[in-house]
């Protein structure tokens, strides 16, 4: 008997040893490599019809995940693609028409995961930087289209999230989104521009890594420039300028490494068209509007941004980044409802 127990306690101690040491590692995480792949449509588009619509679904995670690269591709007729992180709501798998660009001044209700107009993009995060999202995460997929031909068209979006090792992660990602709205194009041959407008950034953002950025304007649009600059008198660095800027597949540029926005500085940005229409062209949301906007995405997060530079809607020249200026982002959701005179 003696004898037994001398040849069995070796082999209970080291089977207590890899118990004590598995528990000392404490949780592992998520390991990564899960794809979450997500679809919007088909809808079948009428000739010359124009629309935003949305739908809102589970990413099917019933854990939490680092997302640090995503791919998005689009059908013909799309002209943006966003994907969304939203914090409530109701799940609706058919497109439904919705306010473009909903929620973006509330970073509490919803925030831009990516924004897609190329048919095959990828949003690859730097190493360790990602997106956290919490288990069971809504994702809210919105498409604006539009059918510029004479025949239906099947118009449809995928999406797909990469989830990283929780052990590779380093720095929480984000989105900044600044424009112009004050586009007053009259109906003359020419090149005509907007800008150069420069827009200070919230304190907050000084110092953050900026490692994409991307121009956007609408079909009469023929450049998008960008700089970053310590200050409005200063010339600052170009940080956008595509060879060849492509309103309907505006070019991703990739800063590795990323830069900086300096201490007390911000960007300065020109947008440049020509208005072929034989009639005026102001600032909106449809293709026959214009707009003069980038976005960029960020580490580590200072929050989910949208901000405007404006001179002819206000008195004296605004600056204005939500959800910072709470006052005048709660009316800007106002006008967008409907709420206010238009």
């Amino acid at each position: 008997m003696r004898k037994t127990y001398a040849l069995a306690l070796p082999l209970v101690l080291g089977i207590l040893f890899v118990f004590v040491s598995a528990c000392d590692d404490g949780p592992q995480g998520n390991p990564g490599g899960q794809i979450y792949e997500l679809t919007w449509g088909p809808v079948t588009v009428p000739p010359g019809e124009e629309d935003t619509r949305c739908i809102t679904v589970p990413l099917g995670n019933d854990i939490p995940v680092k997302i640090d690269w995503m791919h998005n591709t689009l059908g013909s007729a799309s002209h943006h693609f966003i994907v969304y992180r939203v914090s409530e709501g109701e799940v609706n798998t058919t497109p439904t028409p919705c306010l473009p660009f909903v929620d973006t001044l509330d970073p509490t209700a919803g925030a831009p995961l990516m924004i897609t107009q190329r048919p095959d993009e990828t949003l690859q995060l730097p190493p360790g930087v990602a997106f956290s999202l919490p288990e069971q995460q809504l994702v809210r997929l919105e498409m604006h289209y539009v059918n510029a031909t004479n025949a239906p068209i099947d118009v449809e979006a995928h999406a797909e999230l990469h989830a990283m090792a929780d052990a590779d992660f380093r720095d929480e990602a984000d989105f900044l989104f600044i424009g112009n709205p004050d586009i007053e194009l009259p109906s003359q041959p020419g090149p005509q521009s907007l800008g150069p407008t420069y827009f200070p950034v919230p304190n907050s953002l000084h110092g953050v890594n900026v490692f994409a950025i991307t121009g956007h304007t609408h079909k009469l649009g023929t450049d998008v420039e960008v700089e970053v600059t310590t200050g409005e008198t200063d010339p600052g660095t170009m940080v956008y300028r595509p060879a060849a800027f492509d309103w309907a597949e505006p070019e991703t540029v990739r800063h590795d490494p990323p830069f900086q926005i300096p201490e007390d500085g911000g960007f300065r940005f020109t947008c440049e068209w020509v208005n072929e229409t034989g009639q005026f062209v102001g600032f909106g949301e449809s293709t026959t509007d214009e707009m003069c906007f980038f976005w960029a995405y960020y580490y580590p997060s200072k929050g989910s941004k949208v901000c405007v530079h404006s001179e002819i809607y206000t008195d004296t020249p605004l600056n204005v980044c939500c959800p910072d200026d709470a006052a005048i982002c709660a009316l800007i959701n106002e006008y967008l409802d409907g709420g206010l005179p238009q």
